[in-house]
């Protein structure tokens, strides 16, 4: 059932993100089919815009590991023999280099083409076949743009078949969740705004090659807590390393996302996505083992906002304990 429902949850979800564009795109008194096509193509825009982005990023830093990797361990050696020497040990750098040498030379690709094709490969055999994978992806697209099409239709029809006596109870707590998600969506977009622009401008400023594309990818995958960080932590500190080897320039983009990390968590997510969520940073790490090992990638991404409706859940169910008689009997 997995391979069938994630379409349609993949639709949905997208749905969910892109509904406001259309809404904005109605009160400009664009028509609801053409605002849905516009904002569906906005989306895919996007999500291309994101694949592109980061094989700039691969295009740019796998060829210059195997660029830079002589003279980078060059300084290594010059850095570690009189300390080695100190404490009597002495390494046979030569051989070093020409294991490492051969190790970067099969492992790495020369550009990120290979990686591309392996990766595509690897989508391909794990859908079955190019014609599976092409008709996902064209179902996605029909489902979403429907969904974008009728999207108030689609709820009030769900709402005709909450029996009667539950809608008291149901209809505040969706309301309650889609308030949530609203504000952590919203909010979350302006965090990753602004953190490109920081990152962008302090890796420009610093030196660093493709500071635009390593700055952009880093706010992009702000919404990932934790992971996304480190995966472009990781990625412009390599860049760095392998442009500059252990400089000043190193110390200067440690200190330029140790700064953004106090300024996201002390500043920014406070104030634009709010305290509503109230998840303690131990219930988030929960969340993303937990949900990342039910759901897989889509589960990591989707930790905080399930997280964030579990909340909304265990809310009411804590409430309605409290109000029980069985709860007030002494």
């Amino acid at each position: 059932m997995s391979e069938i429902l994630a379409p349609f949850l993949a639709a949905f979800i997208l749905a969910y993100i892109l509904e406001p564009v259309t809404v904005r795109l109605e009160v400009l008194k664009i028509p609801r089919s053409l605002a849905a096509l516009c904002t569906l193509i906005l989306g895919v825009f996007i999500c291309l815009a994101i694949v592109l982005l980061l094989l700039n990023l691969l295009q740019h830093e796998i060829p210059l590991i195997k660029k830079q990797f002589p003279s980078w361990l060059a300084s290594i050696q010059l850095w570690a023999t009189p300390k080695l020497t100190n404490l009597n040990i002495e390494l046979d750098w030569s051989h070093i280099r020409e294991q490492l040498t051969i190790q970067i030379s099969s492992q790495v690709a020369d550009n990120a083409n290979n990686l591309v094709t392996k990766t595509l490969s690897t989508v391909l055999a794990s859908s079955g076949s190019l014609f599976l994978f092409i008709a996902n992806l064209v179902l996605i697209l029909f489902i979403l743009f429907y969904l974008l099409l009728d999207w108030k239709g689609f709820f009030k029809l769900l709402s005709q078949l909450i029996p009667q006596r539950l809608r008291p109870i149901l209809i505040p707590i969706v309301q309650e969740v889609d308030e949530l998600l609203s504000q952590y969506l919203r909010g979350q977009f302006l965090v990753m705004l602004i953190l490109a622009i920081f990152y962008s401008t302090g890796l420009y400023l610093i030196g660093v090659q493709s500071a635009i594309a390593l700055g952009a990818f880093t706010g992009l995958v702000a919404f990932i807590p934790y992971v996304g960080f480190l995966i472009s932590f990781s990625l412009s500190t390599l860049g760095a390393l392998l442009q500059f080897g252990p400089s000043n320039a190193l110390i200067l983009v440690l200190a330029l996302y140790g700064a953004g990390q106090l300024l996201e968590g002390f500043f920014l997510t406070p104030r634009l996505v709010g305290e509503r969520i109230g998840l303690h940073p131990v219930a988030v790490l929960f969340a993303l083992m937990v949900f990342g090992q039910l759901f897989g990638f889509f589960g990591i991404l989707l930790a905080l906002p399930m997280a964030a409706i579990s909340l909304v859940a265990i809310r009411f169910s804590k409430a309605r304990y409290l109000d029980s008689s069985w709860f007030k009997e002494k």
